[in-house]
């Protein structure tokens, strides 16, 4: 009796073992409800700065603190991020209090030039993430690709390394194909690195270009998707170590005129497991003053590191997996260009919360949103 009692208990341990292995290796779909939002004025001024372009957020939750990068390229201030708190009362935004406006500096520890009068020494600041292993911080820039007749400016996208008071530390060795190139070859005009993020240890940082390179696919278009990379980067040595192909969904609606400008690209990521990003696709569509906003889950487990591929052309390889867990269209309210996201505070049930921003344009015509989410799985 005593040995049959003892095998009943250890397969019952098996099995909970077992169990347990497979809930960790199938991690539960997760979730976002909407719960809250405000909007900041389109007149609102800080220090002496037009609040405006806010492409790029993160939260530093020991000191309940949010760092807000704008993308002003020293058109209308010197090209900036922001700190802020967020007021949240009992799941409800009341506030977003700005608290310091910190100018971004090149490697020579001088502000960027403006782009309209010196496009040469200009930055386009996309997305900011903080780093509490180094009190540090890291922001991405689009560069630029300007073909014309009359003018040629070719400036590289860039990962930079900096201190809490912008001063330039490092920057990312980023592979060949981020080169901005004469022929049409490498990263299209502002379809580069648009969204960063860390991964939970801070080891590595991903990154992703808003739209495809010249050599992979054609853009998207309203009957069809296209092929991005998404790259990954060792946070310590800076060197990109994978990429992978992501397959972006068509535009979402036809532009009236029918083709005026239109476009669908990933705007934004957040780091949510292992091998797993949240992935914000944005599309936009002249005639239709909104954007339809999609969130997938994107898995990266399976997909092949298409990092020696020279073009994803004719080539077999394993996508990045993606499943949708929320369409903005579905909320029932006007969604603006959504250009950020970050985890934020728990909420008073004990939940993840996620927060949304959206970039202006420095446009009187469109929005700053700040949008809150519950996480569920």
């Amino acid at each position: 009796m005593r040995k049959f009692l003892i095998l009943v208990v250890l397969q019952a341990v098996l099995l909970s073992c077992t169990n347990l292995k497979q809930t960790a290796e199938n991690k539960p779909t997760p979730s976002l409800k909407f719960i809250s939002s405000l909007e900041i004025p389109f007149n609102q001024t800080f220090q002496d700065t037009k609040v405006g372009g806010l492409s790029g957020i993160d939260y530093d939750a020991k000191n309940d603190l949010y760092y807000l990068i704008s993308d002003d390229r020293s058109a209308f201030n010197d090209s900036r991020f922001y700190t802020a708190k967020i007021r949240l009362v009992e799941n409800k935004l009341e506030s977003i209090n700005f608290q310091s406006v910190t100018t971004l500096k090149n490697e020579t520890g001088k502000s960027f030039g403006n782009w309209n009068t010196n496009p040469t020494a200009a930055a386009d600041p996309e997305d900011i993430r903080f780093n509490p292993k180094t009190n540090s911080l890291v922001w991405s820039s689009e560069g630029a690709r300007v073909v014309t007749a009359d003018k040629l400016i070719l400036q590289n996208p860039s990962i930079n390394f900096i201190d809490l008071k912008g001063n330039f530390l490092d920057k990312a060795k980023l592979p060949g194909n981020l080169e901005m190139q004469k022929s049409e070859k490498g990263p299209r005009n502002n379809g580069t690195l648009e969204g960063i993020t860390f991964d939970s240890n801070y080891k590595n940082l991903y990154t992703n270009i808003e739209e495809p390179l010249f050599e992979d696919d054609n853009q998207a278009n309203t009957s069809k998707g296209a092929l991005i990379r998404l790259y990954q980067f060792n946070a310590k040595t800076k060197k990109n170590t994978n990429q992978y192909a992501y397959k972006l969904d068509a535009i979402a609606h036809e532009p009236n005129p029918k083709g005026a400008f239109a476009i669908n690209g990933v705007s934004a990521i957040q780091y949510y497991g292992k091998d797993q990003l949240l992935v914000v696709e944005r599309s936009y569509s002249t005639g239709a003053q909104a954007c339809t906003v999609k969130v997938y889950l994107c898995d990266l487990k399976k997909a092949t590191n298409v990092k020696n591929y020279g073009s994803l052309k004719n080539q077999n390889f394993e996508l990045a997996s993606k499943k949708l867990i929320l369409n903005m269209d579905d909320l029932g309210i006007f969604i603006d260009n959504i250009e950020g996201l970050t985890f934020g505070p728990k909420l008073a049930n004990g939940h993840q919360s996620i927060i949304f921003i959206s970039d202006n344009n420095f446009s009187e015509m469109q929005r700053t949103q700040v949008l809150v989410f519950e996480l569920t799985e």
